[in-house]
Order: structure tokens, then C-alpha cells, then sequence
């Protein structure tokens, strides 16, 4: 199965040159930007937001802090998960890269020579995006946003198709949401037994956070917290 997109009649090419486009007629340094952040900066940006909804987590504590931390753990892992589908589909769908196809476009990362469709960057950062979303709401929202931008960035740089974006947002939400239950069936024991353990319990909780209902708001749903609670309520996990 070749490309999807033979000719420039087709939506989905006038699209990718309407966002390629962009780039054109952006200075250097604005493109030199975008390469940069499309190719590396939100991967790593993602990665920090996880690490700092954990800290957020552990300082907060409280009875439900291991299933917080599990779901935590879920995100990156289902990101990597998604990314092992995404083999076959790659291998199945043989799409070429936009720039092989189509002429004029202005492409800000060379040596690409894999297949377009999904695209791994917006797999993965949906992927962590949702993965966090399903932990913590505020922490995933701005997920969600850095995987929105990133999708943009793919196409903007000329290396995907918007097609093939859309294609990895869906492959990462579906690994996500559809393994969360497993997932956390496997993940919340180990945390659990991480956070009674001497030398673990810090991964959990920081030390000096409390450990009963009052010490702070839940994260996730079914979990009580003390004073505070409402105001804190709309950060509660969905789904772990």
C-alpha cells in the first residue's frame, strides 16, 4: 500500500503545503527554531512536565499517592508501547515521505528516509500527553498542548504528511487508553510495594508528606482528601 496522497487536489496535500508553506516565507532563525523543537525540544519538554507532575505528586502525598505514580509511569511506558505498534503499521502502509512525492516543499530535516505514516513524534507525544491527562488533568492539558504543537511542527518541517499526524495522535490516545486498566493492574502493586519499602518510599511520597486523607488533595477518583479538596478537584486522575 503506497502513499495516500498522489496528487496536490487532495486535501491533505493542499494542507501540508498550506503549513510547509509557512516556513518559506518564516526568517531562518524562526525555522532553525522549529527544527530544533519539532526534532527534540518538545520530546524533551514532555519528559519534564512528566517529571514534574511526579514531584507534584509526591510532595502532595496522601493514601492514593502509588496509584498517582503508577499512572505516572504509565505515560512514558505508553509511549514506548505505541511506538513497538507502530512498527508493523509503518511496514503494512509503506507510505513514502511528503518530499519524495510532492516538489517545492521546503524540508528543515534532511536524512529522513523511513516511511511517513504514523509519525512517531506525535505518537509518542500524544501518547505521554494522554498518559498524563489520565493522571493528572492540569498536568495533562499542557501535555496535550505540547503534542499538539509538536504535530504541527512535523508538518511545518516538511516530514509528514497531516495525515500521518492525526494517525499518531489516534495510535498513542488508543495504546493509552485502551491498556490503562492492564496497565494499572500491573503498575499500582509495584508502587505500592515501592512506597513500603525503606529505601522506595521517597520515589512515592516526600518525606515530611502526609500519609492520611488530610494531608492533601487526591489525585485520583475515589480517593478523599482533607481541607482543600475542591479546590483541588478538577486535577483528579480519570482513569486509573
Amino acid at each position: 500500500m503506497a502513499g495516500f496522497a498522489e496528487t496536490g487536489s487532495n486535501p491533505d496535500v493542499d494542507l501540508l503545503y498550506d503549513i510547509n508553506g509557512l516556513a518559506k516565507d518564516a526568517p531562518r532563525w524562526f525555522d532553525r527554531v522549529v527544527e530544533v523543537v519539532g526534532e527534540y525540544g518538545l520530546l524533551i519538554a514532555m519528559v519534564l512536565v512528566v517529571v514534574w507532575c511526579w514531584w507534584s505528586v509526591r510532595r502532595r502525598g496522601g493514601d492514593e499517592a502509588a496509584v498517582s505514580v503508577a499512572a505516572l509511569i504509565w505515560a512514558p511506558l505508553a509511549a514506548g508501547v505505541a511506538v513497538l505498534v507502530n512498527i508493523p503499521i509503518r511496514g503494512f502502509v509503506e507510505r513514502p515521505r511528503p518530499f519524495l512525492d510532492h516538489q517545492g516543499l521546503e524540508v528543515l530535516v534532511s536524512g529522513k528516509t523511513d516511511y511517513s505514516f504514523v509519525s512517531d513524534h506525535a505518537t509518542i507525544t500524544m501518547a505521554m500527553g494522554v498518559g498524563l491527562f489520565v493522571a493528572n488533568r492540569k498536568f495533562g492539558l499542557v501535555g496535550i498542548g505540547l503534542a499538539l504543537v509538536e504535530g504541527f511542527c512535523r508538518v511545518y518541517m516538511g516530514v509528514h504528511y497531516p495525515t500521518d499526524v492525526v494517525g499518531g495522535f489516534a495510535l498513542g490516545t488508543a495504546v493509552v487508553l485502551l491498556l490503562s486498566p492492564l496497565a494499572m493492574a500491573l503498575l499500582t502493586p509495584v508502587a505500592r510495594a515501592v512506597e513500603g519499602s525503606g529505601w522506595g518510599r521517597v520515589l512515592i511520597r516526600a518525606r515530611g508528606a502526609g500519609s492520611g486523607a488530610g494531608s492533601g488533595a487526591a489525585v485520583v477518583p475515589g480517593a478523599r482528601a482533607g481541607a482543600g479538596a475542591d479546590a483541588d478537584a478538577g486535577e483528579r486522575d480519570l482513569a486509573a
